[in-house]
């Protein structure tokens, strides 16, 4: 039953809860921690490599469930992996950091949704479905909630502009 009381329906109220700004950073430093962590265990793979990236996408193609479409982008970037893979790497230890430090929070995030959704596309049938798709929405989550605030760079810059989008 939804209360009608205005102001006890305020969701402005959530930025000022304590243990909402704590969880979602410790959300946030989770994901960025997970993002650290599968670069160096891509990197010790060699699937940043042109060999290994490409490898690594045509067992999805031939085995994954993925849309015929999203098939053919998978085949495109394999077909550069030269250029793919090394943007990969580059991509997650980017996100990582970025996320671990709190630093432009909410478009790192963004963009680690926006990531993790299209891995989440690439992997149906070869990978449990919920194995990524947690951090899919936990990412969409810290988009959202301006996650940086709170044990994060992001906390500093927000109190020149507190209502930039960045942070």
């Amino acid at each position: 039953m939804m209360n009608l009381d205005p102001a006890l329906n305020d969701t402005r109220r959530v930025v000022d809860e304590p243990y909402a700004r704590i969880g979602l950073a410790i959300v946030r430093l989770t994901i960025g921690a997970m993002f650290v962590w599968v670069f160096f265990e891509n990197l010790g793979k060699g699937l940043y490599t042109p060999s290994g990236y490409a490898g690594l996408i045509k067992d999805y193609i031939e085995n994954g469930h993925a849309p015929a479409v999203w098939k053919s982008v998978m085949a495109l970037a394999a077909s550069h992996a030269s250029m793919a893979a090394p943007l990969q790497g580059l991509t997650e230890i980017s996100l990582g950091v970025l996320l671990v430090i709190g630093l432009f929070t909410r478009p790192a995030a963004l963009v680690a949704f926006a990531y993790l959704a299209s891995l989440w596309v690439s992997e149906w049938g070869t990978a449990w479905i919920w194995e990524l798709l947690v951090p899919v929405l936990a990412s969409l989550a810290l988009s959202i909630g301006g996650a940086g605030r709170t044990w994060g760079i992001d906390s500093f810059l927000a109190r020149k502009r507190p209502t930039a989008l960045w942070w």
